[in-house]
């Protein structure tokens, strides 16, 4: 029987997902982004997951698209253009999640794959990982958002470095920078990011898809109109919840607080 190219396991509110192709450094062949695409939509569609950890299994996290697959063209059986089959399917898929989305990125991340993590909602990475966009070597533009995201969270000059270089970021720099949130023992990745969803996935359901889309929608906004969008999400937020709903939670919080003080 063969196994599955992306493995989904469930802890609660929380899903791992892991790209499941480790002797081919988890590069995206048509069959893996159509598997990415189909987890993502399945998890959607379960009310009972509110968060979602991808990571990779092996040594890389995705070393991109699959050049092998790539290099045979149209697949003659099919008809079906091998460099783009799945590819709608995954960013949509990834796109249609409403909770958050962590990528634990414990190797390489290499042009579609580095495309792949910043498709999430924020990275953690293994200290043996390392970000690299080799478009401009390979002779290709980006069209998964690279272009776009990089500049945004690292600033203009870094990202036109990276990409016009197709130099290797690694971990401790990518951190400095702003690329991922934190670097960890790559023994404690995984476990770190499922922790985090957790914690994620305790909030209130509605309010954590909410804020996620009151972030994402803003950030195509002048100030000016994102500030005026949260104004009124916050009013219609509001008018939804009762000032003994929010004071229950409040004590929750702080007894929360009080207890990861303690520990």
């Amino acid at each position: 029987m063969t196994e599955s190219v992306v493995l989904i396991e469930r802890d609660g509110p929380v899903a791992t997902v892991t790209l499941n192709r480790p002797d081919q450094m988890n590069a995206l062949s048509a069959a893996l982004r159509l598997a990415i695409g189909e987890a993502f939509y399945a998890l959607q569609d379960d009310a009972e997951i509110r968060a979602v950890v991808l990571t990779g299994a092996g040594r890389a996290f995705c070393a991109g698209m699959d050049l092998a697959e790539l290099s045979q063209g149209t697949d003659e059986t099919t008809g079906h253009d091998m460099s783009v089959l799945g590819q709608e399917e995954m960013a949509g898929g990834i796109a249609a999640f409403e909770g958050p989305v962590i990528a634990a990125v414990n190797g390489h991340a290499v042009t579609g794959g580095f495309e792949l993590a910043l498709a999430c909602d924020m990275i953690l990475a293994s200290e043996k990982a390392k970000f690299a966009d080799t478009h401009a070597r390979v002779g290709i533009l980006p069209g998964w958002g690279l272009s776009q995201k990089l500049p945004r969270l690292i600033g203009v000059g870094r990202a036109k470095e990276v990409s016009f270089s197709g130099n290797t970021v690694t971990a401790d720099v990518a951190c400095e920078w702003g690329l991922v949130n934190r670097v960890v023992a790559p023994a404690e990745l995984v476990a770190t990011a499922q922790a985090l969803a957790q914690d994620m996935a305790s909030c209130v359901p509605h309010v954590l898809t909410g804020y996620k889309k009151l972030i994402d929608t803003g950030l195509g906004m002048l100030l000016p109109e994102a500030l005026e969008y949260e104004r009124k999400a916050g009013i219609e937020s509001s008018k939804e919840v009762s000032t003994t709903e929010i004071s229950k939670r409040r004590e929750g919080v702080q007894s929360r607080g009080r207890e990861q003080s303690d520990s």
